[in-house]
């Protein structure tokens, strides 16, 4: 029995799971919400998720929502042999940071900074965006000698945040001022299995939503 994948496609939580899935070449049964209409909210979805979030998964009887928990869960499950997630406990645990990092650090301040503006027609706030650009920083840094976000391979690490950098590129925020980060963004959507179909199609749902939502907000 195939796992059951709650998702919108434009958002960069769910297209970590996409990336993982296919990194680990598990078939996933795709079932979009639509978060406008309220989809996530139904008694029946709730059952599922308390929280209405998404992604969430559904295997079996057992239900799972946060991208980086069901990226952990997919490895667990369907991982065997793979490098995505190392099993010594020091490279475990800079996979680990790095998920953190993400999840934690870059992604809330990217939503911080520009949800704000495409959502509300709020004003760009000059002070978040340095806080994003300082996230930023710390990834380059990060990333000084480094072939991939958690060491020498392609990890869960890098699948969680060429999401979250993709999306931040998809915005129109310049990452030239990051040499590492460009350098290792290339590296990653050359390298990441299926990258296109599980992060491209997604970014494409993206940059349309947003263009959508700025004319909206300039009439």
């Amino acid at each position: 029995m195939s796992i059951d994948l709650y998702y919108t496609a434009g958002s960069a939580p769910c297209r970590v799971v996409l990336l993982v899935a296919a990194a680990l070449n598990v078939e996933l049964n795709l079932k979009p919400l639509d978060l406008r209409a309220g989809e996530h909210l139904t008694p029946d979805f709730l059952k599922l998720n308390p929280q209405h979030t998404v992604p969430t998964i559904v295997d079996g009887d057992f239900s799972l929502w946060e991208s980086r928990a069901i990226s952990r869960y997919l490895f667990n499950k369907y991982g065997e042999g793979s490098s995505l997630y190392p099993e010594d406990p020091k490279a475990r645990a800079v996979v680990d940071q790095r998920l953190d990092f993400d999840i934690g650090t870059l992604y809330p301040r990217f939503g911080q900074y520009f949800y704000p503006q495409v959502f509300a027609g709020a004003p760009a706030d000059e002070a978040l965006l340095k806080k994003l650009e300082e996230a930023l920083s710390i990834f380059d840094t990060f990333l000084d000698g480094q072939k991939y976000a958690a060491g020498q391979q392609l990890t869960l690490a890098d699948l969680a945040l060429v999401s979250t950098v993709s999306t931040i590129d998809a915005a129109g925020i310049s990452l030239k001022p990051y040499p590492n980060v460009n350098k290792w963004f290339e590296l990653v959507k050359k390298t990441a299995p299926k990258y296109e179909e599980a992060n491209g199609t997604g970014l494409k749902l993206f940059r349309a939503m947003v263009a959508q939502l700025k004319a909206k907000s300039e009439l």
